[in-house]
């Protein structure tokens, strides 16, 4: 006998509400946009691990690079909304890749959840070390008598590295060139190199500026680093200047409340622990971001605006 279909929706419902009271029953994956070894795989690597402690269930980190970080997005976005298959993403995938490319596999903002800010992490302006100025204060002056324009590298057109040096071009009222690379690393390399004056860095450049192969001159952030406590920050010269790296964690749209909630509690947990905060400091001063659910969406949405405004104006396209 065929059970009338308000029965089978009963039963549904009531099935579904026992999953996810006993959630997580399985492996949850987090799906990051990166090879192995960078800032996001270690943020997916070291919080995951104490999830997984915490849950009982293993978290699984699966690397899958590629388009700048939306083959992963669109994976994740394609999934089933159940809580078991996680995005963790950088601000750019979320924020800067709709104004760099004419075609995007999905809309950031709508079909993708945002279920936490993770980590933030400060740029630092560094320059080769034959470059004839001391302190930020030199450089902008150095820069605006430079006849040509001095060069500067970054990880890529419409990278993290190439917006905050155009805010500080903008700000500043100095004209530099930019020489895009293919990563952070090689830019980095280039700067060490001669080949370019200057660049933004992650603080994972902190090697190369004490064994002097880089010096740096202010970092991005509100606040100083407390990798480099004795650098200043750009806006102890241009208040309001203000410019970081995040990385959060994603899921699909239409994550159940009750998923959410789980996964909210448990990634704080895990980035209050001592262990987990050293290990991410160790990695780059990655800082961790912890904030409320309304928190991360009003950043995710300043974000999006603002650098909407500023590829606009540079006229910055995708490689």
């Amino acid at each position: 006998m065929m059970l009338p279909r308000a029965v089978l929706w009963l039963v549904a419902a009531v099935l579904s509400t026992a999953a996810l009271a006993q959630y997580p029953a399985r492996p949850i994956k987090i799906v990051v946009t990166i090879p192995p070894g960078g800032a996001p795989d270690i943020t997916a690597r070291l919080v995951g691990q104490k999830v997984s402690e915490s849950i009982g269930q293993p978290v699984v980190v699966e690397n899958r690079p590629g388009a700048n970080g939306n083959t992963a997005a669109d994976l994740v976005a394609k999934s089933p909304p159940d809580g078991y298959t996680l995005l963790l993403a950088a601000d750019s995938l979320i924020a800067i890749n709709p104004h760099l490319y004419a075609r995007m596999p999905i809309d950031t903002l709508k079909e993708l959840t945002p279920v936490a800010s993770l980590v933030a992490n400060q740029f630092v302006l560094s320059v080769n070390p034959s470059l004839p100025v001391k302190s930020f204060q030199e450089f902008i002056d150095y820069a605006k008598k430079a006849n040509p324009p001095l060069n500067y590298a970054s990880g890529g057109n419409g990278s993290q590295h190439q917006l905050t040096m155009e805010m500080l071009k903008a700000r500043a009222g100095i004209n530099l060139v930019h020489v895009p690379y293919r990563g952070g690393a090689p830019a980095t390399t280039a700067t060490m190199a001669g080949e370019v004056a200057a660049m933004f860095a992650g603080t994972s450049t902190a090697p190369q500026i004490k064994a002097g192969r880089l010096r740096a001159l202010a970092v991005s952030g509100a606040t100083r680093s407390s990798a480099f406590p004795e650098v200043p920050t750009i806006a102890e010269f241009y208040p309001g200047f203000e410019n970081s790296i995040w990385l959060g964690l994603f899921g699909p749209a239409g994550l159940p409340q009750e998923v959410l909630t789980r996964l909210r509690a448990e990634t704080k947990k895990a980035l209050e622990t001592a262990e987990v905060r050293e290990k991410l400091h160790a990695a780059g001063g990655l800082e961790p971001l912890i904030t409320s659910p309304e928190e991360f969406s009003a950043l995710i949405r300043r974000d999006h605006e603002r650098f909407g405004k500023l590829i606009k104006d540079v006229g910055i396209k995708a490689d």
